[in-house]
């Protein structure tokens, strides 16, 4: 831990880092449940919806010169169509709901307690604006007996209990990718947790 180096960055600095965060988004989802076959062009453009917004964060990690992880969040009023329906449809004022993006760790830097530092840095930020109620993030959804699940896969279902995140079945939204086993993008299914604050 005494070699790891951590960058806060907001709004148009977050570009600083750019590269650094598409390779490292490429990386990780390539894991299993997100199986994503991810583009260097498609994540320049991707970390745009953070970059044009002033109150949007980045949290990083670095080991030496190589980013080993890193957190995102933006208020859902400023996030894609497609993540803000589902709680406008489901009644919720979403200038009170702070949207948490990706948590990614290379598996070389897991299991040193960076999943809780990236929860407690968001929370904080989203608490500092004191015009927010309620945090959430969503995760994709697989089913259990999909082919590519490793054998040793762990869910991080109770991990997020253990952070007071409650699943909301009921509420999903889309996003599209292409799997590494497709030869084009499909839609894919993501739920929804949240956490008053």
């Amino acid at each position: 831990m005494n070699s790891l180096q951590f960058i806060k960055k907001q709004g148009i600095e977050i570009l600083d880092f750019a590269h650094d965060f598409a390779k490292l988004r490429i990386t990780v989802f390539r894991e299993f449940p997100y199986l994503y076959d991810g583009s260097l062009a498609y994540e320049l453009e991707y970390i745009q919806t953070y970059a044009k917004s002033e109150n949007a964060m980045v949290f990083a990690v670095y080991d030496g010169k190589e980013m080993v992880g890193a957190t995102t969040c933006v208020p859902l009023s400023e996030e894609t169509e497609n993540v803000k329906q589902p709680f406008q449809k489901a009644g919720y004022d979403v200038d009170k709901v702070f949207y948490f993006g990706e948590s990614l760790l290379l598996r070389s830097h897991r299991g040193l307690g960076l999943g809780h530092r990236f929860f407690d840095e968001r929370e904080a930020f989203a608490k500092s604006f004191g015009t927010y109620s309620l945090t959430t993030f969503c995760a994709v959804n697989r089913p259990d007996d999909h082919p590519l699940k490793p054998a040793n896969y762990h869910a991080n279902d109770a991990f997020w209990k253990k952070r007071n995140y409650q699943k909301q079945d009921g509420l999903t939204c889309f996003m599209s990718w292409q799997d590494l086993t497709e030869t084009e993008e499909s839609d894919k299914i993501l739920t929804f947790w949240t956490k008053e604050i």
